[in-house]
């Protein structure tokens, strides 16, 4: 059996047609997203309160939650536990070692006027509104919120 295409080169026409159109899309999706085209967002309503809190690994697999004002210990997340909690801060911890900020800096905790919880490092200004992952999720940032700073 002899391949009918075997002695024809691809159009090229074709090729720059398909080039142009992924540069365009590649273009018009990042002049989009640095304008704000087509996203939609909501004012932020009032801080209703706001907790400084500096979050620490310890040897047993823990994580330490710490005020940052009084360095007076807040909670504790044990090993195994509040996934998600441990998920949110990782990825706030590898946005500053990739922009190489220090770890010590503590994290904002906020509850707004309108109920929305919201996690912000104010070193490299990310902020993740926690109530987009449902209230099961955001309930180990709302115990921290209400907790109560104790001695070390």
């Amino acid at each position: 059996m002899s391949d009918h295409f075997s002695d024809r080169p691809f159009p090229r026409g074709a090729l720059i047609g398909a080039a142009a159109l992924i540069g365009f899309a590649l273009t018009a999706a990042a002049v989009g997203r640095a304008a704000g085209v087509g996203t939609t967002s909501l004012p932020d309503a009032p801080e209703q309160s706001a907790r400084d809190l500096r979050f620490a690994d310890r040897d047993d697999g823990a994580v330490a939650v710490y005020e940052a004002t009084s360095g007076s210990l807040v909670a504790v997340i044990e090993p195994g536990t509040n996934g998600f909690a441990r998920g949110v801060l990782r990825g706030l911890a590898r946005e500053r070692k990739r922009q190489d900020i220090e770890a010590a800096p503590p994290f904002r905790l906020t509850r707004w006027a309108d109920g929305r919880l919201s996690i912000e490092d104010p070193q490299t200004g990310r902020r993740i509104d926690l109530g987009a992952f449902g209230p099961t999720n955001i309930e180990t940032f709302a115990r921290l919120m209400a907790a109560e700073a104790r001695t070390p």
